[in-house]
């Protein structure tokens, strides 16, 4: 199952679920498709979609799915990295409407330049990158939580 999931934010991110149902409708990809399509306006054709889920419903999918497609969000990259899932991430772009700001390019090449994700800069090359993804090694995800807690403490006992 693929699980293509585009966050909570008050923003629509059409560009994706549209090409999504291309992709469904060419025979490109032929398994089930779950989409999470937030507060988007388009409305797909050709898989099954919710507007929102609770945490445990998303869990429960995110487990299911063996791909997940997703916005830069990190809590979503994080949780479906942690449950070791061959993740492709494409950004919310300030252009299209579809965020603030374009920060979620930052956020998606500093996870794909550790080879923990891939990534698709241009809508129209999902499908390659999708079928990339269906192949990758899982790699397990080691949180840097603590060497950034252990670095501040060291900054806070430092002496001036």
């Amino acid at each position: 199952m693929i699980f293509v999931t585009v966050g909570s934010q008050k923003f629509q991110f059409n560009r994706l679920l549209i090409e999504m149902d291309k992709l469904i409708e060419k025979n490109k990809i032929n398994e089930e498709v779950l989409g999470q399509i937030g507060y988007s306006t388009y409305k797909p054709k050709n898989y099954k979609v919710i507007q929102f889920l609770n945490s445990e419903e998303f869990e429960k999918n995110l487990r299911k799915a063996d791909i997940v497609i997703t916005h830069g969000g990190t809590g979503t990259i994080i949780k479906a990295l942690k449950l070791r899932k061959r993740i492709v991430a494409i950004a919310r772009l300030k252009d299209f409407r579809e965020h603030v700001d374009n920060h979620q390019i930052q956020l998606i090449n500093e996870f794909y330049d550790i080879g923990l994700i891939e990534k698709v800069d241009d809508v129209s090359l999902l499908a390659n990158v999708i079928e990339k993804a269906r192949y990758k090694d899982v790699k397990e995800y080691a949180s840097n939580t603590n060497n950034i807690i252990s670095q501040i403490e060291k900054y806070l006992d430092r002496e001036f």
